[in-house]
């Protein structure tokens, strides 16, 4: 459906509409008035007594191969050119404040029924599909979408310390040393939440607080044969022999029948 306003529009231009591009024009030229722009006249430069307006200036059609528009606001500048070659219309905006240009290539028979050019009803055909493809593909990288537009605004009026919700406000982080635990709680997975916390690898410490304590790994080793400081598994287990029945004392039954 396209825009309200755009059936009067249509039926003020009627007069000058004789050609299939013409219509297809006056779409173009109400998608811009409804980004809220004013038409100012046509032609590259300004005339006398112009004034802004929604409707399309008078002699807007004179020249059929070539329409020539200007549009603005307290924002945008817009020049408008559209060219017919083919069976096409060549559609050309430019922001002169900040000298942006977008350009759209429209095969007017894919929009317009030829024969009712006079019926407002029928003469546009996939008006959806029109005004999506102008606002996406010519008007947006001009003048920015009115989502974008408004999103823009919103955060114009933010002071300058807003902090969305959810976000963490800056501070330092938690730290975390060695052992120090007051919920006696080994801290599994501190290190990948805090990896200069000082709790080294993510490996789980079996002798963490409230386990067994940690075995000497330099006994039975010569004195100086470990510098200060070095870390490194056991050789062995601790104390002269492992805790428990040494599994040798009970093989298997026939373990020496050499024909098993």
């Amino acid at each position: 459906m396209a825009s309200p306003g755009l059936e009067l529009l249509y039926a003020l231009a009627s007069p000058e509409i004789s050609q299939p591009q013409d219509p297809l024009v006056c779409f173009v030229h109400w998608e811009l008035i409804s980004q809220g722009l004013r038409c100012l006249g046509k032609g590259e430069k300004a005339g006398a007594n112009e004034k802004e307006s929604e409707r399309l200036p008078e002699g807007w059609a004179s020249n059929k191969e070539l329409y020539t528009l200007r549009y603005g606001n307290d924002k945008a500048k817009i020049l408008l050119k559209a060219l017919t070659v083919d069976g096409t219309l060549i559609v050309n905006v430019m922001n002169t404040q900040t000298e942006k240009v977008s350009n759209l290539t429209l095969n007017v028979a894919d929009f317009i029924d030829t024969a009712n050019l006079k019926d407002f009803h029928k003469v546009f055909k996939k008006k959806k599909a029109l005004k999506r493809q102008l606002q996406t593909e010519l008007l947006s990288s001009i003048l920015g979408s009115k989502e974008t537009s408004g999103k823009l605004e919103r955060e114009r009026e933010r002071p300058p310390d807003y902090v969305p919700p959810g976000v963490p406000t800056g501070g330092p982080a938690p730290h975390y040393t060695p052992r120090e635990n007051p919920s006696a709680i080994p801290p599994y997975g501190a290190a990948d939440l805090n990896p200069l916390g000082g709790h080294g690898g993510m490996l789980f410490d079996p002798f963490g607080p409230g386990s067994r304590p940690r075995p000497d790994p330099t006994i039975g080793l010569p004195p100086g044969s470990v510098p200060p400081g070095a870390r490194f598994d056991p050789f062995g287990p601790p104390g002269s022999r492992r805790p428990g029945p040494d599994p040798d004392h009970l093989p298997p039954p026939g373990y020496d029948d050499m024909f098993m």
